[in-house]
């Protein structure tokens, strides 16, 4: 007993060792490889992504079952050809990493769930279960094209509204003398949000060695926000015609403000008439209902007492 307890601690301290001098040589080898990145990009961060909440993490690996099913999704594709749905992914920033095949698998994942989901409904006598062997499968299908197209609207809208403050502080910094690439570095540190994704990115592309203009068309493919298109197509035409960026970005800015101006109009405009057929279907009726209950109650009780004096 004694020689095989000296033998395993031999072997630990052994084992632990070796471990040691592996951890050492790759925590040296790992910042020989940053200095080197840094050395080439002049950066050692990007900050492009933000990090992930346990939640995410756990609904990534839960997506993963997808990849099972992904040649099958590909072929039912209905309404999610793959090329839309690359388009939807890269509009929506690529939320959770998802590849095109996996969100092809994960609807077929879903539509297996809402079959289940509805025999097990069905068995138990719910009322109108019937119908949810059909309802529950079509769900699971469409939920995540849904989703998709739903985070996309929503990622171009707060591009949109970021815009005009982000180009009005480019404006001034390039006002300053400070070069476009460098103002684009400083400048989106203090923003959050697709604004901050898209530069970093961009500027990653620069620093990798991307021609500016493949990286400006890279850009627009992956926002068709008009107002983000129209100042991506300002600066790659500036660029072509040697137009002052200072100037480009001001202009921009000043259109973004009175283009976000207009659609606050048309917004108000669009929700006066709404108002009107809510106030006029909904309200009006509810209110004409309680004001006839009242009398109905009114007169119920006032024959009552004639018919008590009458006794």
């Amino acid at each position: 007993m004694d020689a095989f307890l000296i033998t395993s601690v031999f072997l630990f301290v052994l084992f632990f060792a070796i471990f040691l001098k592996e951890w050492y040589r790759y925590t040296v080898e790992r910042q020989k490889l940053i200095h080197h990145v840094h050395d080439l990009t002049g950066r050692r961060t990007y900050d492009i992504r933000k990090p992930e909440t346990a939640s995410q993490r756990m609904l990534k690996r839960l997506l993963r079952y997808g990849d099972d099913y992904a040649a099958l999704g590909q072929r039912f594709n209905f309404f999610s050809e793959s090329h839309e749905v690359e388009d939807w992914l890269l509009k929506a920033g690529r939320p959770l990493d998802l590849p095109v095949a996996r969100f092809q698998g994960v609807k077929i994942v879903l539509t297996l769930f809402g079959f289940i989901a509805g025999i097990f409904f069905f068995l138990l006598g719910f009322p109108l279960s019937q119908f949810g062997l059909v309802v529950w499968p079509l769900l699971g299908y469409f939920l995540p094209i849904i989703w998709i197209k739903k985070k996309a609207i929503e990622r171009q809208n707060q591009l949109r509204y970021d815009l005009p403050e982000f180009l009005d502080t480019v404006s001034v910094t390039l006002q300053a003398g400070v070069s476009l690439d460098q103002s684009l570095r400083e400048v989106i540190k203090y923003f959050d949000g697709p604004i901050r994704e898209e530069f970093s990115r961009f500027n990653q592309e620069l620093d990798l060695g991307v021609p500016r203009e493949k990286a400006y068309e890279q850009l627009l493919r992956r926002n068709d926000n008009p107002e983000f298109q129209m100042l991506i197509k300002a600066l790659i035409q500036g660029m072509r015609l040697g137009v002052p960026i200072a100037v480009t970005f001001k202009a921009q800015s000043e259109n973004m403000r009175r283009i976000r101006k207009e659609l606050v109009k048309e917004k108000a405009a669009k929700a006066s008439p709404k108002v009107t057929l809510i106030t006029t279907f909904v309200v009006a009726p509810t209110a004409i209902m309680l004001i006839g209950g009242l009398m109905v109650l009114n007169i119920l009780e006032n024959v009552s007492v004639f018919k008590d004096l009458f006794r």
